[in-house]
């Protein structure tokens, strides 16, 4: 089914998708700086250590079984039922009696918090070829910006009223993304004839096809493993002997991560400009140096430090990936997004859980070494791949 040109993407209806992007996917991240709470609140039991995990494995699932519904269903209302979806899950979140049951919401709220990626593609579609980039970089700004500010919000009303609270806020606030959708966004109609068990099997195909996609998953994975590693574990760092710090200090942390956001448009711009590949380098370089900032043990100067680097490292990366594989087959854009986002997502689940481990065999210096290690894979990984033409 052929797709009419895309329209010209209204600054309004960019900023509201911007907007929702954020309260989607600040679902994911609303537990880290809570971690600490929740463990005394169920008695530290051993599966409370792992609902970031969880979460993100929800999330992972989320891309590859919903997201490729948005080549072959209309996406305006698409993505509305999603964000119902998941004010349902958030009030299972909050009513969860234990750590066990906590964990399953996580997985579901994960699951539907990837409405954020139904609405990534959707303004690469919207948007004209020589502003792609630059229209992928302010959806993704909000984005980071509901990563990075959900742990500052988190924190706070986590340390003030409870991890509970936190998750009854995030009810209304996915319903009133689901309203700003249904006001900005015009339907749009299927690209792809494709029905629902063929797009899935559709995806290997795409892997498979695509040298470009396969390099940029693979090294945004690791990149993003590094990201989670710090995040999952950072409330348990500070709330250590060595800083004696709470949840909402944790949560302002992503306060100072929040230059992430600027680097978003400002990698899109340049890779727009200049071509997409060194912006990767570059993000991959800089997350590595990140940790070995990390590695200045009690030092919150560090820790500052090396959350500016880390957070602009990772986001100039991810923009600039997503600009190489939009460009690969347009009528795919949606499911070519399934793939990246699936495995750079299962990356971050890999980080956490594998920090989790890594904390207890070895506390901050053994996270610090798996940190650095993720983003030497990412060097690495690039570094074996040939530099991919925009049709892989």
């Amino acid at each position: 089914m052929s797709q009419p040109a895309a329209p010209t993407l209204r600054k309004t209806t960019l900023f509201a998708m911007a907007a929702a992007c954020g309260l989607a996917v600040a679902n994911i991240y609303y537990n880290q700086p809570l971690l600490g709470l929740m463990e005394a609140d169920f008695d530290h039991h051993p599966a409370t250590a792992f609902i970031p995990t969880t979460t993100q494995l929800g999330y992972a699932l989320g891309l590859l079984l919903l997201v490729p519904l948005g080549d072959i269903v209309e996406r305006r209302r698409l993505i509305m039922l999603q964000f119902a979806a998941l004010a349902v899950a958030l009030a299972g979140a909050a009513l969860a009696p234990s750590a066990v049951l906590l964990a399953v919401a996580s997985l579901v709220v994960g699951a539907n918090a990837a409405v954020a990626q139904q609405i990534v593609p959707f303004a690469a579609t919207l948007s004209s070829p020589d502003k792609r980039g630059s229209a992928i970089g302010t959806v993704m700004a909000g984005l980071l910006s509901g990563i990075l500010l959900s742990r500052t919000v988190s924190g706070f009303v986590g340390e003030h009223g409870g991890w509970r609270v936190m998750f009854a806020l995030g009810i209304p606030l996915a319903l009133l993304a689901a309203a700003m959708m249904r006001l900005t966004l015009p339907k749009h109609h299927p690209t792809s004839p494709l029905p629902y068990r063929r797009a899935l099997w559709s995806l290997g195909h795409l892997w498979l096809q695509y040298p470009a996609l396969r390099s940029a998953t693979l090294a945004q994975a690791a990149l993003f493993g590094a990201f989670s590693a710090f995040w999952s574990i950072l409330a348990l760092y500070l709330q250590g002997p060595e800083f004696a710090l709470g949840a909402d200090v944790a949560g302002l942390f992503g306060v100072i991560g929040a230059v992430g956001i600027f680097a978003a448009p400002l990698a899109g711009k340049i890779a727009d400009r200049r071509g997409p590949h060194v912006v990767v380098w570059l993000g991959a370089a800089i997350t590595l140096l990140s940790w070995g900032v990390f590695a200045i043990k009690g030092s919150l100067l560090a820790l500052v430090a090396g959350v500016v680097l880390l957070d602009f490292g990772v986001q100039s990366a991810m923009v600039s990936h997503q600009h190489i594989i939009y460009a690969l087959a347009p009528e795919a854009r949606s499911r070519i997004n399934t793939v990246f986002m699936t495995g750079m997502f299962l990356g971050g689940a890999a980080g956490s859980a594998a920090a989790a481990l890594a904390w207890a065999v070895g506390q901050w210096s053994g996270v610090c070494l798996l940190g650095a290690a993720c983003g030497a894979l990412a060097l690495l990984v690039k570094g074996l791949s040939r530099r991919p033409d925009a049709h892989g």
